[in-house]
């Protein structure tokens, strides 16, 4: 088992799939090897939602690149068939939906096996994973801090060398903000490009996207290749790649036009969020990259506004529609304070003005897609702060406006959800560590539909500057 440990200290998906395939282990040590990775650790950080350790020991992985590597899906929106769901939320109970999300059972079909379900705050809606139903997910650098959110969970068990990668949702950064608190890679697809069914259309209008948490840069580009594309009634379609990602990020990476966004009104970056992001930018410069100042045609307090529109009105709809599938309305004190001042402030709005908030987020994108004719990529700061202390983003105080919560929330991620709002591809990199030894994620966007751009240049990163054999606080191999 100790050579196990070592080669899950070391390698990635990909190399364990390998292993695995060849027969230099079996899946069933594999398997053993991360569940006492997982309970190892648990103890400390708190981000397994539901331990499917009895279903994976009985499953036969599929034959694929992936085949027995153990996995965590994030327990928010994504049903798995034989685990319960709640979404981080006491409403839920104990509900077991007896069926795949269309992604998960894409995941299935890679060879992955499901140990269990990672830790969401309620409906995924914060930036810390920090629920009345699991308490707070804390992250492996410092248990003291915030593991991010909404997929902090999947974050914090990637991060302490669980599993080389977990499945993940993004609605406005839940991807980007916890790879950023937690030291990893983290890739936000184009709108359309993953499958969302079937129990979903559009998550918040079309903010919503899947896809994975990850160490390295190719996992994430192969899990992309073996999961991505429509599924059957999309109400998106993202373009078609040129290139396979996997073979992308084996591809030079052309110079790019980077626009370096460093900090934005009202809510200024901390100093150690500037030097994550001209960190970032003076590496890509070393790389041959040309990296010009810019601003982003945006108005963020008023964007945010109009967010809040969409989210508060898409949760008052799951709220009433989860009141009438369990035969019982849910009431405000199953609720998080979070939860309750959302529907409050922005559940009940007219058709009108939530129609107006749809329309501004595609001119939104209309404007983002003419800004992308002079630049190839966006370089922001993936959050103006470091990972904050746990307690910081909990909502706790009933009167507390909208106004309130974007502040509270959007003081600390203004950049990750307008490239949820524009659709574009959009990636955290781990390049930088504070003094405090907290990491810091560097943020860039690309144009729509060209994931391709980005994983080129998050490989030509990743090997200018590796970060896998960095260690956390709180790791598994400790």
């Amino acid at each position: 088992m100790k050579d196990i440990h070592n080669l899950v200290d070391s390698h990635d998906g990909i190399s364990l799939g390998e292993f695995v395939k060849k027969g230099e282990i079996k899946s069933e040590e594999l398997l053993e090897c991360c569940i006492e990775r997982a309970e190892k650790v648990n103890p400390e950080i708190n981000a397994i939602a539901e331990k499917l350790y009895d279903s994976a020991r009985k499953a036969t992985p599929h034959e694929g690149l992936f085949s027995g590597v153990p996995t965590f899906v994030k327990d928010l929106f994504a049903p798995v068939a034989e685990a319960r769901m709640t979404n981080g939320s006491n409403a839920l109970g104990e509900a077991r939906p007896g069926m795949d999300d269309n992604l998960v059972s894409r995941l299935r079909k890679t060879g992955c096996t499901f140990i269990g379900t990672s830790t969401s705050p309620e409906f995924g809606a914060s930036y810390t994973t920090e629920s009345t139903r699991f308490g707070p997910t804390r992250n492996p650098w410092n248990t003291k801090h915030s593991s991010g959110g909404s997929s902090g969970g999947s974050a914090a068990l990637v991060a302490a060398r669980v599993v080389p990668f977990a499945h993940a949702n993004d609605g406005g950064g839940s991807i980007r903000v916890p790879a950023s608190c937690c030291g990893l890679f983290g890739m936000k697809p184009t709108r359309g490009r993953m499958p969302s069914g079937p129990l979903t259309g559009e998550g918040w209008g079309g903010f919503g996207t899947a896809h994975a948490i990850s160490l390295s840069v190719r996992d994430s580009a192969a899990l992309m290749d073996l999961t991505a594309g429509m599924d059957l009634g999309a109400p998106y379609a993202s373009p078609s790649q040129s290139m396979s990602f996997l073979d992308a990020t084996k591809t030079p990476v052309r110079p790019l036009r980077i626009a370096l966004v460093e900090s934005m009104d009202p809510w200024p970056s901390s100093p150690e969020s500037l030097a994550a992001v001209r960190h970032a930018a003076k590496l890509c410069e070393s790389l041959g990259h040309e990296v010009t100042q810019a601003e982003l045609p945006v108005d963020l307090y008023q964007f945010f506004d109009q967010c809040f529109d969409i989210i508060g009105t898409n949760t008052r709809n799951y709220v009433e529609l989860l009141g009438q599938m369990r035969g019982k309305d849910v009431s405000l004190d199953e609720l998080q304070v979070h939860t309750r001042i959302m529907l409050r402030e922005k559940g009940n709005i007219g058709a009108v003005q939530y129609v107006r908030a749809i329309e501004s987020m595609h001119a939104l994108g209309r404007r983002f897609a003419n800004l992308m004719t002079e630049y190839d990529v966006i370089l922001t700061p993936t959050l103006a702060k470091p990972p904050v202390l746990i307690g910081t983003l909990d909502v706790i105080d009933e009167n507390k406006s909208a106004d309130d919560l974007i502040q509270h929330y959007h003081s600390y991620s203004p950049y990750t959800c307008l490239f949820n709002a524009t659709g574009q591809p959009a990636m955290s990199v781990p390049l930088y560590w504070t003094e405090q030894g907290l990491p810091i994620g560097a943020h860039f966007s690309g144009r729509f539909g060209d994931e391709e751009t980005l994983f080129s240049l998050a490989a030509q990163l990743e090997l200018a500057q590796p970060w896998f054999n960095n260690r956390p606080k709180v790791n598994a191999c400790s």
